[in-house]
């Protein structure tokens, strides 16, 4: 029998044991686990988790340095971006509230903080009213400069602050820097939608909050403010310049000529925060020579901490303030002006003696700045009424007569009949005078501040009204008065009209000096030329 080669049996035996080698191992290999499993790459966690980081990392750097500081016209202010799922654009005024438009439909909302108001700037526009022509074409040019700043800014702020948290939670430079391009990415994303959507005529239909919110009812809708704003600024340096022609013509009119002894009186009230009125009181004291100025009251509107500011020009209006509070005055204005130089506030029936006249006054018993009419109101007035009257009846018996009385609401005005030869009142934002029952006259002025911005709501500008009022210095009672009317925003009329009392005009008895008031109504007094309106220079 032939040998077989050992070699050759080896091999034989390698290749019959092999399946079963292969059989073993398989069946001694351990099956994954369910770690193993999970260690398999997953793309939709991964990239909604670039996608938290990049959200987050945008509104960190927004936070931190995504705003810019912007004049615009007279004010100072701060632009933001800011995530929001509604976008449009948030206007704080504080501390008067928020005004809110719907600009635009995007992932972001554009804030301006209205910081604070510039004292210069401010104050230039006040001195050169003309310049108002050109503050709407200033104010876009700011905003626009302000917009674009903050465009530059806020992407840089965003791409930042999406890498650097990317590199903080991912420590991979690669990572960073996709977290940084998909967040500039869903920037541009945004700006694209918010000029897709962009809505300019939001600003016609705003909504407001805080104190802010009574402003529709204040001011009307903001449709008529906006569509009519070039009626508001259309005139303004005229009504400071037709002032200027005022006593000029009152100077020609006939029948009653003051001399330097006579005390000038200048009555004013509701100016209601006009700053043209301020002006135009200061033209009216310097070109009549005026000695002492009355205001019944409503100087400002809301009667807010906020608006004492305006107050400030009255120490420089060259003669003493008497002033009463109105019914959109608070305690707080009335405080404020009580520190001020030269300004007698009147209250609770208190007398002063001002410019040789002896003047008492009480506030309104009210306080309502929205205009609001309270159950029992018309009562109030007469208790408020009745308590001057008791004051001047007391002050009458100590031998201190009061020769002027002043009331904001005609209706406490008149409760002083008999009591006092003149009442003066406002409130109701048209002139009258007339001789109540018992004897005392009574003067209502209009508004000096053509109602403030309320003069755009109908369909013409109120008028800005104001009196001169003439006093004997001996008897101390009222000789004549100048009616000023100028026309209202918009407008270049300026009338001025002399009045008598009947027994001061020719031929009449002379007014009795033993205290009791005239028993007649004024009238215009005869010669003298009718109470047309006298043209004004533009």
């Amino acid at each position: 029998m032939a040998r077989v080669p050992a070699a050759v049996l080896h091999a034989l035996h390698r290749a019959r044991s092999a399946p079963r080698a292969l059989v073993r191992r398989h069946r001694t290999r351990p099956a994954p686990t369910a770690v193993e499993l999970g260690r398999r790459p997953r793309p939709w966690p991964r990239a909604l988790g670039l996608v938290a980081v990049v959200l987050v990392g945008a509104w960190l750097g927004l936070l931190i340095v995504g705003n810019v500081r912007v004049p615009v016209g007279p004010m100072n202010t701060t632009m933001t971006l800011r995530p929001s799922f509604t976008g449009g654009t948030k206007i704080n005024v504080s501390p008067l509230g928020a005004l809110q438009l719907d600009s635009h439909v995007a992932p972001v909302r554009l804030d301006v903080n209205v910081d604070q108001l510039d004292p210069d700037r401010a104050q230039a526009l006040v001195d050169h009213p003309e310049r108002l022509s050109g503050l709407q074409d200033e104010v876009a040019r700011d905003v626009e400069h302000g917009t674009l700043d903050l465009a530059v800014r806020s992407c840089v702020a965003v791409v930042a602050g999406a890498t650097a948290l990317g590199l903080a939670v991912y420590r991979r430079p690669r990572r960073a820097l996709a977290a940084g391009g998909l967040a500039f990415t869903l920037l541009v994303a945004s700006g694209g939608t918010a000029y897709a959507t962009w809505n300019p005529d939001s600003v016609l239909e705003p909504r407001f909050s805080g104190l802010l919110s009574s402003a529709p009812s204040l001011v009307g809708d903001a449709r008529s403010i906006v569509t009519e704003f070039d009626v508001y600024q259309k005139e303004l340096a005229r009504l400071v310049t037709n002032v200027t022609k005022l006593y000029d013509v009152t100077s020609t009119l006939p029948a009653y000529q003051p001399d330097p002894t006579t005390i000038r009186v200048l009555h004013v009230s509701d100016i209601h925060l006009n700053p043209a009125s301020w002006k135009i009181i200061a033209s009216l004291v310097e070109q009549y020579k005026v000695n002492v100025i009355v205001d019944s009251g409503d100087t400002m509107d809301h009667g807010t901490a906020a608006e004492n500011g305006f107050l400030d020009p009255i120490e420089d209006l060259g003669a003493p303030y008497v002033w009463v509070r109105g019914n959109h005055d608070s305690l707080i204005t009335q405080r404020y002006l009580g520190g001020l130089k030269n300004v007698h506030v009147l209250d609770d029936g208190r007398a002063r003696t001002v410019a040789g006249l002896r003047f008492a006054g009480i506030g309104d018993p009210q306080f309502t700045p929205d205009r609001a009419r309270k159950p029992g109101a018309e009562a109030s007035q007469e208790l408020a009424g009745a308590r001057l009257a008791s004051a001047l009846r007391d002050q009458r018996a100590a031998g201190t007569p009061v020769d002027v009385a002043i009331a904001h609401e005609p209706s406490a005005a008149r409760e002083v009949d008999g009591e006092v030869p003149l009442v003066l009142a406002g409130h109701v934002h048209h002139e009258d005078m007339k001789v109540m029952k018992y004897g005392t006259r009574l003067r209502i002025e209009g508004s000096t501040g053509g109602s403030g911005l309320r003069a755009v709501e109908g369909k013409y500008p109120d008028p800005i009204q104001a009196s001169i009022l003439y006093f004997d210095r001996d008897t101390r009672r009222l000789q004549a008065w100048d009616q000023i009317k100028l026309g209202g925003l918009g407008l270049t009329t300026a009338e001025v009209s002399r009045h008598l009392p009947r027994e001061n005009q020719p031929g009449a008895t002379p007014s009795p000096t033993d205290g009791s008031p005239s028993p007649a109504d004024g009238t215009p007094s005869p010669g003298s030329p009718s109470p047309s309106p006298a043209p004004a220079t533009p």
